[in-house]
C-alpha cells in the first residue's frame, strides 16, 4: 500500500516536471527532485532513471548529494520570486499579500543565497 502511495507520488510530480520543459513557468528540477525523492522509496530503478538522465540529473544529484544549486538557478530562481513580489504590488494586491509574499521570497531567497553551488 506505501508502496503504492510512493509510486503515485513520483508519477504525479514527474509529469508535472514533463509539462515544466514545455512551460518555462513550471520549475522541472524542483518536480524531478520531489519525483526522485519518492521514487527512492518506491522504485530505486526509477530514481536511478532520473539520476542517470543527461540533461536533468546533474543538478538532482548535486542536491541529493551535497544540497548544492547552481549559480543561474539560484539567479533564475531569486529574479522569478522578485518580479513575483513587484507583479503584485502593482496590480494593487491588498498591502498584507505582497507583504506575505515578500517575506517567502526572502526566507526562500535566502536559503538559496546559503547552499553550496553546483
Amino acid at each position: 500500500m506505501r508502496r503504492g502511495i510512493w509510486l503515485a507520488v513520483g508519477w504525479f510530480f514527474m509529469a508535472l516536471a514533463v509539462i515544466g520543459i514545455a512551460l518555462p513557468v513550471l520549475p522541472t528540477v524542483p518536480f524531478l527532485l520531489v519525483a526522485a525523492w519518492a521514487f527512492a522509496r518506491s522504485s530505486p530503478a526509477l530514481e536511478q532513471r532520473i539520476r542517470d538522465h543527461p540533461r536533468y540529473g546533474p543538478p538532482v544529484r548535486a542536491w541529493q548529494e551535497r544540497g548544492a544549486v547552481g549559480r543561474i538557478a539560484k539567479i533564475w530562481a531569486i529574479s522569478a520570486m522578485s518580479a513575483g513580489v513587484v507583479i503584485s504590488w502593482a496590480y494593487g494586491m491588498p498591502p498584507w499579500v505582497v507583504a506575505t509574499q515578500a517575506a517567502v521570497a526572502i526566507c526562500v531567497g535566502a536559503f538559496l543565497v546559503t547552499r553550496p553551488e553546483a
